[in-house]
């Protein structure tokens, strides 16, 4: 080997990690629309069987079929803000957002109470809560501060929900457009695979998708059946929100039992927390204890072993690791992730004994 080819491979090499490194940073800059792309795809997924089904068995135009799908979609999403506006609406009043004073005294009695109730059943909860460090004096003057935050983003969200409305249209009015953007980048022999794999995991991913408001659904029901018998307000809105952040694998339910708690104490609040605030926050825990076991041991099961055609255990495994590398993102991720390269496993390298396991049934 001379210098000459030192040389050249050297270079290479800097050439190679350059790219490399450009691409990275292109990617980087422009990770606002690689998110919507792939928020994009993903709603065109959900709305791929509505679209066929109005074109195989209505007759619709494509075009049309892909308009009817979208105005839909709008109206879904309009509903759903609808429905919210009251519960910020009530809540904000019923917290005094614009009276820190006031808020701040329902707030400190409320905790009072609490301290109370748990002294009187000779448990010190306050020195507990001290010597841990996880109570320190809340600022209630920031909190119009955080409200004009949240303001102030609502027009970089109304730029995302537009480019990700404009991406879904043409990604349903043309469901090989996304597929044959990825088919540039592959090698003239193996297309063939390549769109078979594809079309594959849009069906499975299809069903994995509708498989999930399935899945929302029925904590959805579960939660505003419970809500409504205990009377809490605006239980609808409260049922969806906390029956959404279950699609967090694991943590979302968590995030969603500490928020129910807390929206059922803040719609009584001001009443007897011993009498009236304890007995209902309990009864509505018990109730999404309920839910959640029906959710884990019932729905989820189903739901994955049919839409994805993988065993619950493996899908708990898959989750779990793809959660302690990849962290919260992993976890929502793991599961399309997973039935995409046990798509392409099949078709590309099947003769292996251990990817035959995987993709059986596939």
């Amino acid at each position: 080997m001379n210098s000459k080819t030192i040389t050249n491979g050297i270079l290479r090499a800097i050439v190679i990690l350059l790219a490399i490194a450009l691409v990275s940073y292109f990617l980087f800059k422009i990770q606002s629309v690689i998110v919507y792309i792939i928020v994009a795809a993903i709603i065109s997924l959900i709305g791929r069987p509505l679209v066929l089904f109005l074109r195989l068995k209505l007759k619709f135009n494509n075009t049309v079929a892909v308009v009817v799908t979208m105005i839909l979609f709008i109206g879904v999403f309009i509903g759903l803000v609808g429905l919210f506006i009251p519960l910020i609406a009530e809540q904000g009043q019923k917290l005094a957002l614009l009276n820190t004073t006031d808020l701040e005294e329902n707030v400190q009695n409320l905790y009072n109470q609490i301290i109370n109730y748990f002294e009187f059943n000779n448990i010190d909860v306050e020195q507990s809560i001290k010597d841990s460090g996880l109570l320190s004096k809340i600022d209630f003057a920031l909190i119009p501060d955080y409200l004009n935050k949240v303001v102030s983003g609502l027009g970089s969200f109304s730029i995302g929900l537009f480019s990700v409305l404009f991406i879904t249209f043409f990604f349903l009015k043309d469901s090989k457009l996304f597929e044959e953007g990825i088919i540039t980048f592959v090698p003239k022999d193996k297309e063939t695979r390549s769109k078979r794999s594809f079309n594959k995991i849009k069906d499975l991913l299809s069903r994995y998708f509708g498989g999930l408001l399935l899945q929302i659904l029925i904590l959805f029901i579960i939660y505003t059946v419970v809500l409504l018998i205990f009377g809490i307000d605006n239980a609808i809105v409260i049922a969806f929100l906390c029956a959404l952040l279950n699609l967090i694998p694991y943590v979302g339910p968590l995030v969603s039992a500490f928020l129910m708690i807390l929206l059922s104490m803040s719609s009584n609040l001001g009443e007897s927390f011993s009498d009236v605030i304890l007995p209902k926050t309990s009864y509505v825990m018990i109730g999404f204890a309920i839910a959640q076991v029906v959710d884990n041991f019932f729905s989820q099961p189903i739901i994955f072993s049919k839409s994805v055609k993988s065993h619950p255990l493996e899908i708990f495994l898959i989750i779990i690791i793809s959660g302690i590398l990849f962290g919260i993102v992993g976890m929502i991720i793991a599961v399309p992730t997973y039935t995409a390269i046990k798509v392409i496993l099949k078709e590309f390298l099947s003769e292996y004994k251990v990817v035959k396991k995987l993709t059986r049934g596939l």
